[in-house]
């Protein structure tokens, strides 16, 4: 349900109204987020309705003298089996990904790839409307689908799969969450060695565990396992959670337990994923170039976006912005970024940082000095957006918050990524695998029956990348309306708000928020998985296929009625598989390139 706005509220599409038809899960967040920024639902006409296929989702959005602007949302292409949540986590690598936990594939019980894909439509129809706004025409209706979103999401995991040498760690199950003497279940976070070895000390954990854990655990952002000494499990299960809290505030770690879904839905406030502030007391100009017509299907062409973000979240962001147009400028320290010399390597090139920066131009700057600062100043006076994931307060003690660049650039869209957006009291480090925890996103990603736990993808990291997009992109448009600079801020608190909605608003009218035992768990065959749609498992699941190839299994399945489909465990194998919608390249560094998520026709 859309906040209400306020009377002194300015929201982008509110002089705009749209109708969507299709499934429910690709029509949800598109509907939700819609209505969010301001537009008003219609219903749709009997022929609209009709012209779409029943596994296909439809949205156009009217008014304000404008032609229609339509998109479609699909689950994968025609004919490729690819039908709905299940079949295309199994396809993209989403299973094989997830189940590095545990050793084997495993579905995430949320509908993460249709949340991912209805974000993806949203901004790709805000990217059509600041195209237009901009003097560029329509690029015809924009389609997005799932199995592109699904690419997007392993991206990284499949650049490093595809990479000149192998993985720096081991891809073998283990990880947390931890469990303690009194049974919390919680996870643990520090970004640094030493906090993690005194953590570990005052435990008493025996001096090799405490080595030999560090790497794996340090590198499960990067490879969703962290087969660290069993060692580890076995020191916090012999210790009460208030003794892992002591530990934990001496040594600089830090510890969340597991939150439930029902705990979750008791404080939510139904909050929107991001926030829209204009800055400045009137209108003014945005910065003009030569060049700033938009290209057909690049509605950012022209527009200069700077980019000081580090691991995913941000630069994922500005990534998107880049895929739409936009010349993309990373703020990277001296020396240049740490994290491009991550192993594996394309041609000595991180092949991880290269699935989210490939294209980008890099300045290197000492944020820390005044005179650097006042080279980043100059920088955004020149720019359309300043985007950044610093610390909570860092951009205020800097100078460069959205205030102080409005002094040199009054039109900047100021854009903030962050973990907690200030709205949870006594928040832990706004990390991914914390935020789960603390959200209940962790019960969410698992069926009943198993233990709940944060999944190691990471799935906030990316999914707030995909909101940290939108959110820019309603800014940009909120900029062509009023002629005003805008903050957005947005988070991945608001990432895991949006992807459990659904089972929050469960909890909420007192039902089971999780999904029923077995939930996307797909079946064994004789060398490999199969993964049955979501409608036909229950029923798949009584067949024995482990004796069965692959091949056979499926044709098994499909003479009882029952459809299903392979699930990709190599991630190699996904440059060659016919289901998917589009190729994945190689970059100018050799390194896999997955296609865009939006295509136009």
């Amino acid at each position: 349900m859309a906040s209400p706005a306020t009377p002194q509220t300015v929201r982008p599409l509110d002089t705009l109204a749209f109708h969507v038809t299709g499934p429910p899960p690709l029509t949800r967040v598109v509907e939700d987020h819609l209505g969010r920024l301001g537009a008003r639902r219609r219903h749709a006409a009997t022929d609209e309705r009709g012209t779409t296929p029943a596994d296909e989702a439809l949205t156009v959005l009217t008014g304000d003298g404008l032609a229609p602007v339509t998109a479609r949302t699909r689950w994968g292409p025609p004919g490729s089996g690819l039908v709905d949540e299940a079949t295309v986590q199994a396809a993209t690598g989403v299973m094989g990904v997830h189940g590095r936990r545990e050793g084997a594939p495993r579905g995430l019980a949320a509908d993460y790839l249709a949340t991912a894909t209805g974000v993806l439509t949203v901004q790709g129809l805000l990217a059509d409307l600041i195209g237009r706004a901009r003097g560029g025409g329509s690029s015809g209706t924009l389609t997005t689908s799932a199995d592109r979103a699904g690419l997007l999401v392993v991206s990284q995991y499949l650049a490093a799969a595809g990479a000149d040498e192998a993985e720096a760690a081991e891809l073998t199950p283990g990880g947390p969450p931890f469990t303690s003497a009194d049974g919390v279940t919680f996870e643990l976070e520090t970004l640094d060695p030493g906090a993690w070895a005194a953590f570990w000390r005052a435990l008493g954990a025996p001096a090799a565990a405490i080595r030999d854990g560090w790497r794996p655990f340090q590198f499960r952002y990067a490879t969703a396992c962290a087969p660290f000494p069993a060692a580890l499990h076995v020191v916090t299960l012999a210790h009460p959670m208030e003794r892992l809290r002591r530990a934990a505030a001496l040594s600089g770690a830090q510890v969340c337990p597991l939150r439930t879904l029902a705990e979750r839905a008791g404080e939510d406030d139904g909050a929107d994923p991001w926030a829209l502030r204009l800055l400045g007391p009137g209108r003014v100009s945005p910065r003009t170039t030569e060049t700033a017509r938009p290209a057909a299907g690049r509605p950012l062409t022209g527009l200069t976006v700077l980019e000081a973000g580090r691991r995913i979240q941000a630069p994922l962001a500005a990534h998107l912005l880049g895929l739409l147009g936009a010349e993309v400028i990373r703020i990277e320290p001296p020396g240049g970024d740490p994290l491009r010399g991550m192993p594996p390597a394309c041609s000595g090139v991180s092949a991880r940082w290269l699935a989210l920066n490939r294209g980008k131009e890099a300045v290197e700057i000492d944020i820390t000095s005044e005179r650097e600062r006042g080279r980043l100043r100059e920088l955004a006076a020149g720019a359309d957006v300043f985007l950044h994931n610093w610390a909570p307060g860092k951009a205020a003690a800097l100078g460069l918050d959205a205030e102080d660049l409005a002094a040199v650039n009054p039109a900047l869209v100021h854009a903030y990524t962050s973990g907690w957006a200030d709205r949870i009291e006594d928040a832990p480090l706004g990390t991914d695998f914390m935020v789960q925890a603390r959200t209940g996103t962790g019960e969410a990603v698992r069926p009943a029956g198993e233990p709940p736990a944060p999944s190691l993808m990471t799935l906030l990291d990316v999914l707030g990348g995909l909101l940290g997009a939108e959110a820019v992109l309603a800014g940009l448009l909120l900029r062509e309306r009023t002629g005003r600079g805008v903050r957005v801020d947005s988070s991945l608190l608001g990432a895991a708000d949006t992807l459990t909605r659904p089972a929050l608003d469960r909890a909420r009218r007192g039902h089971d928020p999780r999904r029923p035992r077995g939930f996307r768990h797909p079946s064994r065959t004789a060398e490999g998985w199969v993964a049955a749609t979501d409608a036909c498992a229950p029923a798949a699941a009584a067949y024995d296929l482990t004796e069965l190839s692959t091949r056979e299994a499926l044709e098994q399945l499909d003479r009882h009625g029952l459809a299903a489909t392979r699930v990709t465990t190599d991630l190699n194998e996904l440059h060659h598989d016919p289901r998917l919608s589009g190729p994945i390249g190689r970059d100018a560094h050799g390194a896999p390139a997955v296609p865009d998520p939006w295509s136009h026709a």
